[in-house]
């Protein structure tokens, strides 16, 4: 017998019990995956003598790694149902508009309008018969067999990167697959999604965690897909969508050539920017910048204004820092104790007063800008400027697109660059890579490099910094005259050594070990870029790793 915390008492099971069998069957619905001591498990999870002493947690899908094992659960059973009636069409998935999982047939001459009605009907049949989903360990010359069977070749490509001997996969009836996350135990657990045609693929939709588990309204998102698209063509073009595609590159020695071609592909951007803002140049008076957090948007406005500076336009750089209220003002607007601030919120700012500034600007008047003090938690005088006429303003923030910041100007006289990296990448073909993941990773190494900050506590402030992304950014990006990329298909080859330095510091015990896990399984499929020397000076990538030009 193993002692275990279970529903807040401490509970005598016996070994090789599940989970599960802990949870009466009218309580099991809901549930997804249960998290034992600090790491998550599958909820026919079998309990062992390693697990004495432990606290086990049921998670529904309120949780984030819910939502995740539900989301690949999902999916999984979306492939199984194309398995079952196209056996010969490869599909791939990957994130789309209105946060949901896209789906494509690779296979050319596949019409998935056609099919759409077919894979719905098949995917609830599958559903609808309980089916168990067991996880199963083989080694990877087993793995391999098996994926041959399936035609799963982008599979048993990546195989080769795996450091581990032995490999899971989940098995539902004689159907196997793995998408690089925890399932639910049957398929009768999936009961809430929808399945839409959109071309030119289906839309696959789930319920969200910081949703309150619903499945979102569907939205169409012109600016957001229309990036998406371009990201997947240039990926496809220059054969960049898988880590095995990318890994291949470095193999055969061409680690310079693939990073060249990456800060090309940023190059080309900026001059399309460039081309864009001069021809407007006599109108534009304000650059807005806006972007959630580590989409490199510092290096970026230094390598926008450069761009600029060449086509004779000279921009003047306006802070958003320094129109914030003193602390105990905000106290005063938010109703809150100063522990208790939303320091992200709009109304921390003096709007009025950047409203004021800016109009004055704009129209030719000279203005004594204020500068805020952080140290002190206070505004002081800052210096005197005056902007001549066809000279732009930049501002960048996390509000700058937002039209109440801004609403003295008139939209003609603004032009709004929404950045972040839009990767269309996947570890294979079934296992989109999250680009949330890869701002966390690229933050955990800025953060540890340049304010001595550990990993655990990166990852502890991250889902605030993610709250206030959904709350204040992503609803104004639809409003953006032009979406920068800013993703480098290389980068997760050079962060590997210092993002896996310090996320195996993060001990199994540690709350943070969860997330710190989930980037491990992501970084250790990547081939390892060690000469930074081959990154240019300017790259965004300098402003995580170091060795930016801009910083001297």
């Amino acid at each position: 017998m193993i002692r275990v915390n279970f529903n807040s008492k401490q509970t005598l099971v016996q070994e090789g019990t599940r989970v599960l069998e802990l949870v009466e069957k009218k309580e099991r619905k809901n549930l997804v995956v249960c998290q034992v001591g600090a790491q998550i498990k599958e909820l026919n999870y079998i309990l062992s003598e390693k697990n004495d002493g432990m606290t086990i947690k049921l998670l529904n899908l309120n949780h984030a790694e819910a939502g995740r094992a539900y989301r690949a659960s999902i999916s999984y059973i979306v492939a199984m149902a194309f398995y079952r009636l196209y056996p010969d069409v490869k599909i791939r998935f990957s994130y789309n508009v209105s946060r949901s999982i896209a789906c494509q047939a690779l296979t050319k001459s596949f019409n998935m309008s056609r099919a759409v009605e077919e894979i719905t009907k098949e995917v609830q049949a599958i559903i609808d018969a309980d089916l168990p989903i067991e996880r199963v360990t083989v080694t990877i010359e087993e793995a391999a067999e098996i994926y041959k069977k399936f035609h799963l070749d982008d599979k048993i490509e990546i195989l080769k990167y795996r450091p581990e001997q032995t490999v899971h996969l989940y098995k539902c009836g004689d159907y196997y697959n793995y998408l690089y996350n925890y399932m639910v135990p049957s398929t009768g657990c999936i009961h809430n999604y929808a399945i839409t045609p959109y071309s030119p693929g289906l839309i696959i939709q789930y319920p969200r965690h910081d949703l309150d588990a619903h499945v979102p309204e569907f939205e169409e998102e012109a600016t957001y897909c229309k990036t998406l698209q371009k990201a997947y063509s240039w990926a496809e073009k220059t054969k960049t969508q898988t880590v095995d595609d990318i890994n291949r590159r470095i193999d055969r020695g061409e680690t310079l050539e693939f990073v060249q071609f990456c800060e090309a592909y940023h190059n080309r951007q900026l001059t399309e920017l460039g081309d864009l803002i001069e021809k407007e140049i006599d109108e534009v008076r304000l650059i807005a910048i806006a972007g959630p957090s580590s989409s490199g948007k510092t290096t970026f406005c230094n390598r926008l204004r450069i761009e600029l500076l060449s086509r004779g336009i000279n921009p003047v750089t306006i802070s958003m820092d320094d129109y914030y209220f003193e602390k105990s003002k905000i106290c005063e607007i938010q109703g809150k104790p100063r522990e208790k601030l939303d320091l992200e919120h709009i109304n921390c700012l003096d709007i009025e007063l950047f409203n004021k500034d800016l109009f004055d600007l704009i129209n030719g008047e000279e203005v004594t800008l204020p500068r805020f003090n952080f140290k002190e938690d206070r505004r002081e005088k800052g210096k005197t400027i005056r902007v001549e006429q066809n000279v732009p303003i930049i501002i960048e923030g996390i509000h700058a697109l937002n039209e109440k910041l801004t609403k003295s100007i008139p939209k003609h006289q603004k032009f709004k660059i929404y950045i972040a990296p839009h990767a269309q990448m996947n570890i294979d073909n079934h296992s989109p890579l999250s680009v949330t993941n890869v701002r966390l990773i690229r933050r955990i190494v800025r953060d540890m490099k340049f304010r001595n900050c550990p990993a655990a506590a990166t990852i502890d402030m991250w889902q605030s910094v993610r709250n206030g992304e959904f709350r204040w950014i992503y609803p104004n990006q639809e409003n953006a005259d032009y979406v920068f990329n800013s993703s480098l298909g290389y980068e997760l080859c050079v962060l590997k050594k210092q993002a896996m330095e310090a996320l195996t510091k993060i001990s199994s015990s540690d709350p943070q070990y969860l997330v710190a896990n989930r980037l491990i399984k992501t970084l250790k499929y990547f081939r390892l870029i060690d000469d930074d020397s081959l990154i240019p000076c300017n790259s965004l990538l300098r402003e995580f790793i170091g060795g930016s030009c801009f910083n001297v």
